[in-house]
């Protein structure tokens, strides 16, 4: 297995989520939307199993198919141990609008990349750089510190424009005070 991720992988995670999903957008979340605009970063920041995303038509997908959720669904198909995870050597997580902190208006900054699937166009949404730093600053794990770090040593991070970030987004004090 491959532990670091790349372009390829990104691309190969969003068009089986929008094909099983029959949706024309996939919105990354969590380290490895970085793939998308940042594809040389630091080898550090792209070693991982695993890629955060879900289909736009989240909600819609599950009032279609009730007791069913749609985050569920991605990891019960593509998660760890599933067929994709061994095929292709790394995993997708299902995850939703929820599950990553970020400030309100991070939808303006979001990098988009066109891709076919089965001659749908469909469109990836992965936030910016500043703004997945935000919503690691929210969880604050060990991995969230390293990625933090390395985004900073490379240069970047907008330090200003991460602070205005976390603060639209309503921290909790201790968080402001760690930042």
């Amino acid at each position: 297995m491959r532990p670091v991720r790349d372009r390829d992988d990104l691309l190969r995670a969003a068009r089986s989520v929008a094909e099983h999903f029959q949706t024309d957008r996939v919105i990354v979340v969590g380290s490895q939307a970085i793939l998308l605009t940042w594809p040389d970063a630091p080898m550090g920041l792209k070693i991982t199993p695993e890629i955060d995303l879900y289909p736009a038509n989240n909600r819609e997908w599950e009032a279609r198919n009730p007791g069913f959720e749609a985050s569920e669904e991605i990891s019960a198909l593509f998660g760890e141990m599933s067929a994709f995870h061994q095929r292709f050597g790394f995993y997708l997580d299902g995850v939703d609008e929820n599950t990553a902190q970020m400030p309100p208006d991070w939808i303006k900054r979001a990098a988009t990349a066109e891709i076919d699937v089965y001659g749908r166009t469909v469109v990836i949404v992965c936030p910016a750089i500043q703004d997945v730093v935000v919503s690691k600053l929210h969880r604050l794990a060990e991995k969230d510190l390293d990625f933090i770090r390395e985004c900073f040593a490379a240069g970047r991070i907008e330090v200003a424009a991460v602070l205005a970030g976390l603060r639209a987004t309503n921290p909790d004090p201790a968080i402001l005070s760690r930042a």
